[in-house]
């Protein structure tokens, strides 16, 4: 099956901006490599730090860019940066489709339709790197949201790195479709579980672009 046409990303000449939740590792590394450098004449101990402190401030910031998106029209739409890692049919008649995320992945998580989040749930767990298989028992953070579908469930697990799941927005929240709703920090995966009888549209893989990248079939 060949690739959707929506797996390139659609930026808007709007810009990137940093995404919310990156504050307490992002002001760190940047403050260290601000002082490093300015104190970097005067000091060897401090040049010694600061080609490392601001390469890691760089990355960092790379890291946490959230750009903004043209959002695809379609039911629905992938939450996710990443590949596709699985596609499995579920025993109660939904498909999960699982996206691995990179480190060099935008990690600003998108809602995969417009309706109301009915539900927000925090589970504790391990931190297996996310392509594992005994990832599904990490640390991670449940969705439901009420759709024109019925209900959507999509989980973001934590990875071996990523060991912080920041949701954007509570319980009872209405949200459109491409809207920002949440952030995992560093590598992880998107589970997205599709309604009975929706076909999906991308394949193991593929690439797939938050808010672009369209995951079911009309």
């Amino acid at each position: 099956m060949p690739h959707s046409q929506t797996s390139a990303p659609r930026d808007s000449r709007a810009g990137v901006r940093l995404a919310r939740g990156a504050s307490p590792w992002l002001l760190p590394t940047v403050a260290t490599a601000a002082l490093s450098l300015a104190r970097a004449r005067r000091s060897g101990a401090a040049r010694a730090v600061a080609v490392p402190a601001t390469a890691l401030a760089a990355g960092m910031l790379w890291f946490f860019r959230d750009p903004e998106r043209e959002i695809t029209q379609g039911r629905v739409i992938s939450p996710a940066d990443g590949v596709v890692q699985s596609i499995m049919p579920w025993k109660d008649g939904r498909t999960r489709v699982a996206i691995f995320m990179s480190p060099l992945n935008v990690h600003v998580n998108r809602a995969p339709l417009a309706g109301t989040v009915t539900s927000v749930e925090h589970v504790p767990g391990g931190f297996v790197p996310a392509f594992n298989k005994e990832s599904e028992n990490n640390e991670r953070v449940v969705w439901h949201f009420d759709t024109e579908l019925g209900d959507i469930e999509m989980i973001q697990i934590a990875g071996a790195v990523a060991r912080r799941v920041v949701p954007y927005v509570p319980q009872g929240t209405k949200v459109e479709q491409g809207e920002r709703i949440g952030l995992i920090r560093f590598g992880s995966r998107v589970d997205l579980y599709l309604p009975e009888g929706v076909e999906v549209a991308v394949e193991v893989g593929q690439k797939t672009v938050a808010g672009v990248t369209r995951i079911d079939r009309d």
